[in-house]
């Protein structure tokens, strides 16, 4: 190879190990600032070894050593890229090396060591809504009923949430199933009807208490609906309909005792002024006309009765 193109070659490698070392040196940098200290010692190693070997190669020059410095400008394309782990705002991950349990990754831009020596599980913290499908419960005063729920959950502890359960997500629905089933099992039907938000609240700290151990912490339980039998639903339609009726005839008998009552008083009232009957006789005939009625009754007095009534005993009396 002439001096031209040794030149030339020379060049180009060193303005790509320039580019390269820049690259190397910002992950340094992100490692060191989030206290990554093993992943920075491991990139400070293998950057000084391959600072080195491109030094040697490009210093030495020919067709051999260009051979050494293309497989080193390939080195970091293939080392650094697998060193990076982005892990958004509202994850976390969990880190194994050589499958052991290493600590717990931030959001931002982390780094690992390549090659399958570190593993992330990514968690997320947001908050999940699981359906508890339709189960069929045997309410205490034995009538059998579908309920479904649903359960808002999210996880506290990345750690626990991975290495205490296999599928933490199954596993909560599973168990609020099975929680379901027992307390609602141990309550009349009315009570269920009734009673949902205390029921709800009794649920939610069950079900809280028993994934605490897994780094879960749930939040709400809400039953979305009970589904009685149709013969149920007839029986308790007749009973809401009595219930009505019955409501209704109370009703009905309180009214006609207060307007006994009160009618009872009216006439006390015009019993001891006579003229308020007759003022009284007098306001039912526009009431009678405005009914558009042919035939009008005419009011009379009673005292008038007692006129005729006083004749009569005055002529049997002269016979």
């Amino acid at each position: 190879m002439d001096a031209s193109a040794i030149s030339i070659l020379s060049t180009v490698f060193i303005g790509v190990f320039a580019i390269e070392c820049i690259w190397w040196i910002v992950w340094m940098a992100i490692a060191a600032s989030r206290k990554i200290m093993a992943n920075f010692y491991f990139m400070l190693v293998t950057f000084i070894i391959w600072c080195g070997l491109d030094v040697y190669a490009v210093i030495n020059m020919n067709v051999n050593f260009a051979v050494i410095g293309i497989v080193l400008v390939i080195i970091p394309f293939i080392i650094l890229p697998g060193m990076v782990k982005i892990i958004t705002e509202y994850q976390r991950g969990v880190l194994f090396r050589f499958g052991k349990l290493s600590g717990l990754l931030g959001p931002g831009f982390n780094v690992i060591f390549p090659f399958g020596i570190d593993r992330v599980i990514k968690v997320d913290l947001r908050t999940f809504t699981i359906d508890v499908a339709k189960q069929e419960v045997i309410t205490k005063d034995n009538v059998p009923v579908n309920v479904d729920a649903v359960v808002y959950f999210n996880v506290f502890d990345p750690i626990l949430a991975i290495t205490k359960v296999a599928n933490y997500t199954q596993s909560t629905t599973l168990l609020g199933q099975t929680i379901l089933r027992s307390i609602l099992g141990q309550h009349e039907l009315d009570e269920m009807l009734a009673k949902r938000a205390e029921l709800n609240e009794k649920l939610r700290e069950l079900l809280d208490e028993a994934t605490d151990p897994w780094g879960i912490k749930v939040t709400a339980v809400e039953i979305k609906s009970i589904e009685l039998p149709d013969t149920m639903k007839r029986a308790m339609a007749k009973q809401a309909e009595a219930e009505r009726e019955r409501r209704a005839k109370v009703i009905f008998a309180d009214g006609e005792f207060q307007a006994s009552q009160k009618l009872k008083e009216a006439a006390a009232v015009i019993s001891t002024e006579p003229a308020a009957l007759q003022l009284r006789y007098l306001q039912t005939l526009p009431e009678i006309a405005a009914e558009k009625n042919s035939t009008i009754l005419f009011p009379i007095p009673i005292e008038l009765f007692n006129v005729f009534t006083k004749l009569v005993e005055d002529k049997k009396e002269k016979q």
